[in-house]
């Protein structure tokens, strides 16, 4: 029996313990601990009161009830009758004078935020031991994974971590939360998370490159539109609202790709005029047909990403009395070429306003010749990356007296000859030119430009590696057109050189094509854009923008990849420019540290403020 006895002390053999006992060893609380200091303090109390401690029952098992400050933790074992109990006891014993665990735990209690919380609660009625009592049964509650009797229904159920309280204490099985959290108030939502400062920086990117972003507070109408965008599934009816405030919200809708066949009708009326649909990937050809069908006064039609606006869309506006007034369409690449032809046949008459970007080759040169004899109120015309049309279009398109808006943004070569005879036709009239991505035209339309265009307010020539910088200035310099309000000359250098740097030719716009285009549009200039004019020297900047000149109306300017732009040029741009709302200085390296004025933006600084200062120094 010895021999097993000391095997089985050796395994560590242990018999069973209470679910307390396992509790308060799980909290570092020994339950035989406790019941030894109960036993002191009842031994000390009777000394004081003069009673005879001989006379009592030191042992531990006469601690009956002992007066611990929590009823709860005080629950004792059997008096320990094994050899090992007896060394813990007498261990014990020496240890009398060191701190109490359980006065650690509810020191722990007493600085927890719920006890202190709790406690503000407090009537004069509680006391303060009630209040340590109901946080340490709380404490004691079942695990998970423990079973529990239900404090409402009495059924026995497996504690889950996400098992709810009952009102009186205790816990409740899941049929019976589930009607607790139906009857109490509804649970707080938690606030999305918004990213952070870096969420918001990158918002107000991209509104800055969407050209939508303005320096201060909201407008009451941008807030509004905002909300309506976050909530466009509960809208019904945009109402009696202006054209423009209608236009930002179809806007804001294409932006997040929230246009779809159920918003498409927010914007159908059938007394409107104008519908339009800036993303219209989402929309289906029978989508495109309940325009025409649900807005018959329609007059002006604007659809960008029209992927399926098809020939059969094609045939059912033929078949419709609507006369549209201005046509915008754009990625419709499905619209044959002979139902183009028969659409400007049957309804050009009217048309004042023609917009083809992106059809591939079904939109060429026969259809522009159509042009003449079916549109001849034809205002504006703007053909975009349309893969067919060649010089004997732009021959067919000279032949447009009512033109007054041309744009042009050609896949194939057009010789410079070409663009000089369309000028010498309808350049007189001309309010607005655009010629986009022409690397073979030459200073021979510099020239006719010069010669023929007077009523120019708009002037876009890019991309171009052979004109010259005295080109420039010979089309600028005694120029009897009025000055430009908005220039775009952006990558008008060469490309193909040894040393890129050296220009000694002068290709491209360069330091006095600048100066001549600012005197000569110095007044009413609001957007240039020289990006990429590298060989634009600093001296000429510093000229241009001197002291002692001002350009009242500039309110855009673009100079990125200029390579001599440096921090005095930028600080004499502000001070030259007091309207100046944005400056973009992309690529610019030497624009390292400047002083920005309020409510001014400079975007594209290469250092660690990243793509925006918004200043807040006032201007001198």
């Amino acid at each position: 029996m010895s021999g097993a006895r000391q095997n089985r002390a050796a395994r560590g053999i242990r018999g069973p313990q209470s679910a307390l006992t396992d509790f308060l060893a799980s909290h570092n609380i020994s339950a035989f601990q406790i019941q030894q200091d109960a036993a002191a303090r009842r031994r000390a109390a009777e000394e004081q009161n003069g009673v005879d401690p001989s006379n009592q029952q030191d042992d531990a098992s006469s601690a009956a009830v002992p007066t611990a400050p929590i009823t709860a933790a005080t629950e004792t074992t059997s008096p320990p009758t094994t050899r090992r109990g007896r060394r813990v006891a007498a261990e014990s014993s020496s240890r009398e004078e060191k701190p109490n665990k359980n006065q650690k735990v509810l020191d722990k209690i007493k600085a927890s935020k719920k006890f202190q919380k709790r406690k503000k609660e407090l009537d004069d009625s509680e006391d303060e031991y009630d209040l340590l009592q109901a946080i340490f049964k709380e404490r004691a509650a079942p695990l998970p994974g423990q079973m529990e009797n239900c404090a409402i229904c009495g059924k026995r159920f497996t504690v889950t971590p996400y098992s709810r309280n009952a009102p009186d204490g205790g816990l409740v099985c899941s049929p019976c939360g589930k009607e607790l959290a139906q009857e109490g108030p509804a649970p707080k939502k938690k606030p999305k998370r918004t990213g952070g400062a870096v969420g918001r920086r990158r918002q107000v990117q991209s509104n800055i490159l969407d050209g939508t972003y303005q320096p201060g507070a909201k407008s009451l109408m941008t807030l509004c539109i905002e909300t309506l965008a976050k909530n466009i599934d509960l809208a019904e009816d945009l109402g009696d609202l202006p054209p423009l405030v209608i236009d930002k919200i179809a806007r804001k809708l294409s932006k997040h790709r929230l246009l779809d066949p159920r918003t498409l009708n927010l914007f159908l009326q059938p007394s409107t005029e104008e519908v339009y649909i800036y993303d219209g990937s989402k929309l289906s050809a029978d989508d495109y047909i309940k325009i025409f069908q649900t807005v018959p006064t329609l007059k002006q039609l604007k659809i960008r990403n029209g992927i399926h606006f098809k020939d059969e869309v094609m045939d059912y506006l033929l078949s419709r009395d609507i006369e549209l007034e201005g046509f915008y369409l754009h990625g419709a690449n499905l619209v044959s070429e002979a139902h183009w032809k028969k659409f400007l046949q049957e309804k050009g008459k009217s048309l004042k306003s023609l917009r083809v970007y992106w059809t591939d080759k079904h939109f060429g040169d026969e259809v522009l010749a159509e042009l003449e004899a079916s549109c001849p109120s034809l205002d504006r015309l703007k053909a975009s990356h349309n893969q067919k049309v060649t010089g004997e279009g732009i021959k067919s398109i000279a032949k447009l007296k009512s033109l007054r808006h041309l744009s042009l943004d050609l896949r194939n070569h057009v010789h410079s000859d070409v663009y000089v005879h369309l000028l010498s036709e309808i350049g007189s009239d001309l309010k607005t030119l655009s010629l986009a991505r022409v690397p073979d035209v030459d200073n021979t339309v510099l020239d006719a430009i010069h010669t023929h265009c007077r009523s120019l307010t708009k002037l876009r020539i890019t991309d171009s590696e052979f004109m010259t910088d005295e080109g420039f200035v010979r089309l600028f310099k005694g120029w009897e057109n009025k000055p430009l309000e908005i220039v775009d000359l952006q990558k008008n250098r060469q490309l193909e050189a040894a040393k890129p740097r050296e220009n000694p030719d002068g290709i491209g716009l360069c330091s006095n094509g600048f100066r001549a285009l600012m005197a000569h549009s110095r007044k009413d200039i609001r957007q240039l854009n020289v990006h990429a004019c590298r060989h634009i020297s600093a001296a000429a900047f510093e000229d241009v923008f001197a002291p002692d000149k001002e350009y009242p109306e500039l309110q855009k300017l673009e100079i990125s990849f200029c390579e001599e732009v440096n921090d005095f040029i930028v600080g004499s741009i502000f001070r030259s420019c007091p309207n100046l709302r944005e400056l973009n200085v992309f690529g610019c390296m030497k624009v390292k540290d400047v002083r920005v004025p309020r409510g001014k933006i400079l975007v594209g600084v290469p250092n660690a403020l990243g793509m925006i200062i918004e200043g807040n120094e006032d201007e001198d």
